[in-house]
């Protein structure tokens, strides 16, 4: 990887138009250890340029060419994919374990399921007399976040490509160095000029940019709910479509027939994966008040078994979080939920006693949580979970929708139906009942503050199609 310094604008690697430099800072270190080219309007306005350029063809390709190109990059992604999982280790915090075997092989799976789906889909369909057709919205310009970077890359990569977008992508500045080798990917599997651009820089400028730009069709965007709420804001000046994936507060209903020593611990430690910094977490555990002390227990122990600390040692769970602001941040929601009265079980502030630098959190359970807390209210991306009681299922229910997110939700049950019926009564885009296996055809996105439109499989190509009526295309 040569390309820190450089934008990837009409299939060839570029020195930017406004030489601005990014620190790009070790999470376990608190040091810098490179630089990456950050953006500006000029280096916006070229890869919109290249993108506009290339869509009337790539629009007009087949399916068995999008086929290809797709099984093209899948090859080289697999090449790359161990590359991948080592700067993910070391720019984002991840332990190398979970970033090869979780967070690099997801885009394997994406890029599997969009071939999947597009050799299936169903771009035209004739009603009566009237052809409905569902073709490429134009140039697409996709934001991605740091937490699960090349997740969300290939999710909307893949998505634009199979729908015969071109595109220009903003990784985040604060895990670039995946997105480049995403690049290097595209660049050796043949992807034509000018379909995939990548400007690096940061959310305010190049993000800001993108979002104004006339000459992008629809904005994708990954983050936070205050800064998708500013994408939205901008792109309405020029009325082009936006797809938002926000923040979460995910409930975790576990209901009272269910096995609580394993769907608590099952619980934590699917929350507190990836430092709690994904946004579908259930960082909101809802247990029966009058076994609160049995779960209290439970939850410690398991808390109190995850291993902070070296990304590299093999028996690492958690490594830090990603930045000093999100480390403060969790700090001072860790500390709010102590000074508003919630019952520190496990953790607590500052860092795990054998480490002395880096972002790192100690696993923290909170229990006797009100749902009007701040720990209960607010996002707070840490490995922070909130044990709340309830007295019955309406209650649960009721507490557990009243958020101002609704991305994902849970319900752990031995009685399905059961099961079924709460995740009914969820305000969320996602209800996983029973902790079940991953499946990347799901639609994924939220209610609410969460975000509109769908990622994954069918439904994320979707959001890059727009839908034609050819009415009389048969004689009556």
């Amino acid at each position: 990887m040569q390309h820190e310094r450089e934008h990837y604008v009409d299939g060839a690697w570029m020195n930017p138009l406004e030489p601005v430099l990014l620190d790009v800072v070790d999470p376990s270190t608190e040091e810098t250890f490179t630089r990456i080219a950050a953006g500006g309007q000029k280096d916006v306005d070229r890869a919109v340029n290249a993108a506009q350029a290339a869509f009337p063809a790539f629009s007009r390709t087949t399916r068995q060419e999008r086929l290809e190109l797709l099984r093209s990059i899948l090859a080289k992604y697999d090449k790359r994919r161990d590359d991948i999982g080592e700067v993910l280790c070391r720019e984002m915090g991840a332990p190398l374990q979970f970033a090869r075997e979780q967070q690099a092989l997801a885009g394997t799976a994406h890029l599997s399921r969009m071939i999947d789906v597009l050799q299936h889909y169903q771009f035209e369909e004739l009603q009566g007399s009237t052809m409905i057709v569902r073709e490429p919205i134009g140039v697409a310009g996709l934001i991605t976040p740091w937490n699960w970077p090349i997740n969300q890359i290939v999710v909307k990569v893949a998505a634009a490509l199979a729908a015969g977008c071109t595109m220009v992508l903003k990784p985040s500045e604060v895990a670039p160095l995946n997105a480049i080798i995403w690049s290097e990917v595209m660049h050796a599997a043949g992807v034509p000029k000018g379909v995939y651009n990548m400007v690096q820089g940061e959310g305010a400028i190049v993000g800001d940019a993108m979002s104004a730009h006339p000459g992008i069709d629809m904005m994708s965007f990954t983050g936070s709910t205050r800064a998708g709420i500013l994408v939205a804001q901008t792109a309405a000046r020029t009325v082009k479509r936006v797809a938002l994936e926000l923040g979460g507060k995910s409930a975790n209903i576990l209901l009272p027939d269910v096995d609580f020593n394993s769907a608590v611990t099952n619980g934590v430690l699917k929350m507190m994966s990836n430092s709690g910094q994904s946004c579908s977490a259930p960082t909101r555990m809802f247990v029966p008040a009058d076994r609160q002390d049995e779960v209290k227990a439970i939850a410690k122990a398991a808390a109190e078994k995850l291993v902070v600390g070296d990304v590299r040692d093999p028996n690492t769970t958690l490594g830090p979080v990603v930045t000093e602001p999100q480390f403060r941040k969790v700090q001072r929601l860790i500390q709010a939920g102590i000074d508003e009265g919630a019952e520190l079980i496990a953790g607590g502030p500052g860092r795990p006693q054998h480490l002395n630098r880096g972002y790192f959190v100690r696993p923290t359970v909170f229990a006797n949580v009100r749902n009007d807390m701040s720990i209960a209210r607010e996002e707070i991306f840490g490995p922070v979970l909130s044990i709340l009681p309830y007295r019955d299922e309406a209650e649960v229910i009721e507490l557990a929708n009243d958020t101002i997110y609704g991305l994902a939700a849970f319900v752990q049950s031995s009685d399905l139906s059961r099961a079924r019926r709460v995740a009914a009564r969820m305000r969320a885009g996602t209800v996983q009942l029973n902790y079940p296996a991953y499946n990347s055809a799901a639609p994924f996105g939220g209610y609410k503050q969460s975000g509109n439109g769908r990622e994954w499989g069918k439904f994320g190509m979707e959001e890059f199609l727009e839908v034609k009526a050819i009415i009389g295309y048969e004689a009556a």
